[in-house]
């Protein structure tokens, strides 16, 4: 027998949920295969059988959260040649006794033996409670796998049919025998009142782990650090003008796309080596300077914010970095990120200006003290030379904790990102 167990799920993961089984009690499996998704903080997991054998028992079961050791199942690798004829001959033998029933009618709405449609354990459980057939959702992820938002997308737009309701057809109106009217009652009181014409409704969803662990870590954060926020307004006529006259040849010579957030992660570079202790974090009663910059762009997933981790940043090109951010936002949509994406960082960017916010105050990702907000591009009057002109302006915000960050070096560090942005010049001579 070999014992399936909860591996290790990465730095500060200590917990997971069974999302779902893959095989069920008595099927084959081999050496590698997935046997079943497990759902954490960071990203979903499958997790593969180490020998070939038949699953002999599951131990927990979907919905359940465990910790890294326990057991989930058993896999008894000497029954792989024995399982199959086994249950044939059970199946013969059967025959034999009883005459055979007549065969099941086929569902209405899905072949014998389909293939299991591919889909993120958030989906499948989105689909479960709307009763929707995962089948006839169009999938938008990798290899046409379903995510959330396909889900959704299938019950707001009526796309997707449940398969309870699809398999009854409708029965045809007939007139109701008539009749003869009935005495008016007699009015010894007034007439009841009419009830509404719509239906107030309530539904409860389980909280994903990543859900849960986000409302935690940013709670915490704001319970363990003394959190200030300071704000500035940056004008992007220099990095717009730049990144319009060079995009298309930046596009031809390194097959990716020119975007704002390079200049943010190479302004930040050289502001944090400016302002090392921005860098940096507390550990017990020592604080922790760290001389390379793992920077951490947020990217807004399916299950919920997660942070991938851009590795030593500094050795990294504008061309370098973009294609980073591009890999990121692809694989956080398709649901391919690894736990390895997602360690560590010594500093984080968050970009609301991407979903149209035009100010906010991001929290800080712990054990980091500082985070960097950006926001909506907006032409605004700006006065210059005694003149009134119309830029496009970014108000920027710098979180950061104030127990080893000083008001003076924050609002420093964020004029100096300032500096950089409107000067982009100035990044091809700190790089």
């Amino acid at each position: 027998m070999t014992n399936i167990v909860v591996p290790e799920l990465g730095e500060s993961v200590v917990e997971a949920r069974v999302a779902r089984w893959l095989k069920k009690e008595g099927d084959p499996v081999a050496v590698g295969e997935p046997v079943v998704e497990l759902e954490t903080e960071k990203i979903d997991l499958e997790v593969n059988a180490d020998r070939g054998g038949v699953l002999a028992s599951i131990k927990r079961h979907e919905g359940e959260d465990v910790k890294i050791g326990e057991l989930l199942a058993v896999v008894d690798e000497n029954a792989t040649a024995a399982a199959k004829p086994a249950a044939a001959a059970t199946v013969a033998a059967s025959a034999k006794a009883a005459p055979a029933p007549a065969p099941p009618p086929e569902p209405a709405n899905a072949a014998q033996g389909a293939e299991e449609p591919k889909a993120t354990p958030t989906a499948r459980r989105v689909a479960r409670d709307h009763d929707v057939d995962l089948g006839s959702v169009q999938g938008s992820g990798a290899s046409g796998r379903v995510m959330k938002q396909d889900v959704q997308n299938a019950i707001a737009t009526g796309g997707a049919s449940a398969e309870a309701k699809s398999a009854t057809p409708a029965e045809p109106r007939t007139a109701p025998p008539s009749q003869p009217k009935a005495a008016p009652p007699a009015r010894s009181s007034p007439p009841a009142a009419r009830p509404p014409t719509s239906e107030r409704s309530e539904r409860r969803e389980r909280m994903s782990k990543r859900r849960l662990t986000i409302a935690r870590r940013l709670v915490e954060a704001q319970r363990t650090a003394a959190m200030l926020t300071t704000f500035n307004e940056i004008d992007m006529s220099a990095v717009m003008s730049l990144r319009q006259r060079r995009k298309e040849a930046f596009q031809k010579q390194y097959g990716v796309g020119l975007g704002i957030a390079s200049f943010f992660v190479k302004a930040s570079i050289a502001a944090l080596k400016a302002f090392p202790q921005l860098n940096a974090e507390i550990q017990g009663e020592e604080i922790v300077y760290k001389d390379y910059y793992d920077i951490g762009m947020a990217v807004g997933a399916e299950g919920g914010l997660v942070v991938p981790v851009i590795r030593d940043a500094e050795r990294l090109g504008f061309a370098a970095i973009e294609g980073a951010i591009r890999d990121f936002a692809k694989r956080a949509g398709d649901g391919t990120l690894t736990l390895q994406d997602l360690a560590g960082g010594t500093f984080t960017i968050t970009n609301g200006g991407v979903f149209g916010s035009l100010l906010s105050t991001p929290i800080l990702n712990p054990p980091q003290v500082a985070i960097l907000g950006l926001h909506k591009i907006q032409d605004r009057p700006l006065a210059l030379g005694g003149k009134i002109e119309i830029r496009p302006m970014m108000y920027v915000a710098l979180s950061y904790d104030h127990r080893i960050v000083d008001g003076r070096e924050a609002v420093q560090f964020l004029v100096k990102i300032k500096e950089f942005i409107e000067d982009p010049g100035q990044l091809l001579l700190e790089s």
